[in-house]
């Protein structure tokens, strides 16, 4: 067993037994290999993507089919039943504690925001609810910890490792930065751009490698960035469209949320990324580490 494979089997979840079952099966055709290589890596992506994925289920199953006279409103239905699968998901060692640790502090960083983005209208909750603060349902916050899983949960399951990674605490004072602009735009200049730039400093030279199958693949890090902002705002327009909060231009019936969120997605996406890193630090190549 390499020690790329035993930094895995270490990890006591039962998703471990399974990917060990699956990465021992090959082909003896090269095509077959390669299609069950991309199989297998959609199946991994969909695994990493579970809480988000129930999280998102739970947001249009409840759009389309909770009484309205139930005597427990849907948005307190929706913080009980996430903390029910946040439970569940550490009760059946379907994810790490080091996860769940990745996903309270993505609660918290994420409710802060919500009740001051919501205080100055940037979005609404137009739904009442008992389980709240400031006016933020508290199921908001598990929003923001569905991207941390994500994060966390997709580093393990492909052994992620990072050429050229930049000094870790380069990346923690763009992160700060990028937290603070949220707040501080609203009442000083906007220094997003600025802030797109030092993401591109910092990570132009760095290369993500991933392990689908048994052979590490590798892209550069910015734009696997990019890609999952984009899945992000996907999800968002699900969301949207579920009123689970809405943009004032949706008060009177859902749009297609603007593609300009994009740009925000993909710095909150680098605030969870740094935070991923810190309780995960990034690790080198195998090939790197040996040298």
């Amino acid at each position: 067993m390499t020690p790329r494979r035993r930094a895995l089997d270490d990890v006591n979840t039962r998703f471990t037994r399974i990917r060990t079952r699956l990465e021992t099966l090959s082909f003896d055709a090269p095509w077959k290999n390669a299609l069950y290589e991309f199989v297998l890596f959609g199946f991994k992506q969909g695994w990493a993507c579970l809480f988000g994925g129930l999280l998102l289920a739970l947001l249009l199953a409840t759009f389309l089919f909770y009484p309205a006279d139930a005597p427990l409103a849907r948005y307190d239905f929706l913080v009980i039943a996430c903390i029910a699968i946040q439970a569940g998901m550490l009760i059946f060692r379907l994810e790490t504690w080091e996860e769940a640790k990745v996903i309270l502090a993505f609660h918290v960083v994420g409710t802060v925001m919500e009740i001051f983005k919501t205080q100055v209208g940037s979005w609404s909750y137009p739904e009442e609810s008992v389980l709240r603060i400031a006016g933020v349902p508290l199921f908001s916050g598990f929003m923001y910890a569905a991207v941390g899983s994500y994060l966390a949960r997709v580093t393990r399951i492909f052994d992620m490792r990072y050429s050229n990674y930049p000094p870790l605490w380069t990346t923690v004072v763009l992160a700060t930065a990028i937290y603070a602009n949220f707040f501080a735009h609203h009442y000083l200049p906007d220094i997003r751009l600025g802030l797109f730039a030092l993401t591109g400093i910092l990570f132009f030279r760095t290369w993500v490698w991933f392990t689908p199958h048994r052979t590490p693949r590798r892209m550069p890090l910015l734009v696997g960035f990019f890609l999952v902002a984009l899945f992000i705002w996907f999800a968002e327009n699900i969301a949207t469209f579920a009123r689970a909060w809405i943009y004032p231009q949706q008060a009177d019936g859902w749009t297609m949320v603007k593609w300009q969120k994009l740009g925000a997605w993909l710095l909150l996406m680098i605030i969870s990324f740094v935070l991923v890193s810190l309780v995960s630090p990034p690790r080198k190549p195998d090939a790197e580490v040996s040298r």
